[in-house]
């Protein structure tokens, strides 16, 4: 009798150990299910976020370089002359101090209207600048962009300019370098205009002041002629501005040769 009923309870327990072990296991099955979808949803997040990385870090820098430079050959400038038959070396442009350069007049939204060429920033390319700020339209496609309302090239007044210091091509990416007396050549069609870094400075973004006629000094009537380059910082943040500021050195006609400063002669 106790061995049958060892037996007969041994025999009826097993289908209760089944029924509550099944639910169990199931149990956990969809919490590993769920855990799977999980991981694999953030994986692809993963994907999804270092492509973008990827796009906007790097490859908005490859097509901006691109894009510049074609506008840039599209403006089709004459090559500044060279040294007579028989000797290839570019001439160097005779500065002019003694009379104001020739006017501009300003042009519609997102003309092209100059080049900058900086020789402190050895390696960097000729970036062309264009008329606005904005970002759809003229940071992010055409490269630096002229504050509308500012001084034209050469002109009294403070010539501003805006562009991004990373991404699209990142034309004032290396602004930070720069130092006092260093050069900033801006080109138009026919006209050299050289200008020497006098100071830089960090703001907050509504300080709008360091583009005004005179930088910093709003409402006052200018004498000089300025130029303001403006983009964000610190690196990767637009919470400041880091701001350059510089006054016209001289100007040269195009037909006269090429600034020394280009030609490492200065």
């Amino acid at each position: 009798m106790t061995q049958g009923a060892t037996r007969h309870r041994t025999a009826g327990d097993a289908p209760g150990h089944a029924r509550t072990g099944a639910p169990a296991r199931r149990g956990r099955a969809v919490a590993y299910g769920v855990v799977g979808v999980l991981g694999e949803l953030l994986i692809t997040l993963g994907v999804l976020l270092l492509g973008f990385l990827v796009w906007q870090l790097w490859w908005t820098d490859v097509e901006g370089d691109r894009d510049q430079a074609e506008i840039v050959r599209e403006l089709d400038y004459e090559a500044p002359p060279v040294a007579p038959a028989g000797d290839d070396a570019p001439l160097v442009a005779v500065p002019r101090r003694d009379e104001p350069p020739p006017p501009a007049v300003e042009p519609a939204h997102a003309e092209t209207i100059a080049t900058l060429q900086v020789p402190r920033w050895v390696g960097e390319p000729e970036r062309p600048i264009s008329q606005g700020t904005d970002r759809p339209t003229v940071l992010d496609v055409l490269g630096i962009g002229h504050y509308p309302g500012t001084a034209m090239p050469g002109g009294l007044g403070n010539f501003a300019l805006a562009g991004h210091r990373v991404t699209y091509g990142k034309p004032f990416n290396r602004i930070e370098e720069l130092q006092t007396g260093d050069a900033l050549v801006v080109r138009t069609a026919d006209t050299w205009y050289v200008y020497r870094v006098t100071g830089s400075e960090v703001v907050l973004p509504k300080d709008v002041r360091v583009i005004a006629p005179v930088p910093n000094e709003p409402g006052v009537e200018p004498t000089e002629r300025y130029i303001t380059l403006t983009t964000c910082h610190p690196m990767y943040s637009a919470r400041e501005r880091f701001v350059v500021h510089g006054v016209l050195d001289y100007w040269a006609p195009v037909s006269s040769g090429t600034p020394a400063e280009l030609l490492g002669t200065a």
